[in-house]
């Protein structure tokens, strides 16, 4: 697996890339050992190596776009997640919510031709490896209200404003996270 960093407006991201260029694993360097375990069990693999890598299959320069405001540079980034059949079907879906939208749990789980598995489709949610590229952020509560987000609330408000064309202040952002 070949690894590069990224540092964003909302902290620094891991780009792990697999040798034909496909995106294995995107998170939050503070969330290294999290991404690092997903990645063994969806290679099937004790021990995983990974060399440093500068823009590997171009996905950082793609990431870079997007976070400079051409959203749309994600969108074909080709991705290889492992994980469940079922996660994988959820994870497609999340692909298609189109950007500067949310859906609920409830319309993820329709969607998907499974109404009744709302908790399992937040299960897969909260097991995506790979974030931003795989909008995990895009799924809110069926009251409109933020949940959960692996890199925390304050990152999930930052990509769903900046998707939206706005902007949300950096100082306001981290002042409320120091704040807690």
């Amino acid at each position: 697996m070949l690894l590069d960093h990224l540092d964003t407006p909302i902290g620094r991201l891991a780009v792990v890339a697999d040798e034909q260029g496909r995106l294995r694993a995107l998170g939050w360097t503070e969330e290294h050992d999290r991404m690092e375990r997903q990645l063994r069990a969806a290679a099937q693999v004790a021990e995983l190596v990974l060399a440093t890598a500068a823009d590997p299959g171009g996905l950082t320069t793609a990431l870079r776009a997007y976070f400079a405001g051409e959203l749309a540079a994600i969108d074909a980034i080709p991705a290889e997640t492992g994980g469940t059949e079922f996660q994988r079907t959820v994870w497609r879906a999340l692909r298609t919510i189109p950007c500067g939208t949310t859906w609920s749990y409830g319309q993820l789980a329709r969607k998907i031709g499974k109404p009744a598995a709302v908790r399992a489709v937040g299960l897969a949610n909260g097991a995506n490896p790979i974030a931003i590229v795989v909008p995990c952020h895009r799924v809110i509560g069926a009251d409109g209200s933020l949940t959960g987000y692996g890199g925390g609330l304050d990152r999930k408000r930052w990509l769903l404003a900046h998707e939206r064309g706005a902007t949300l202040p950096l100082e306001r952002l981290w002042s409320a996270r120091a704040q807690r």
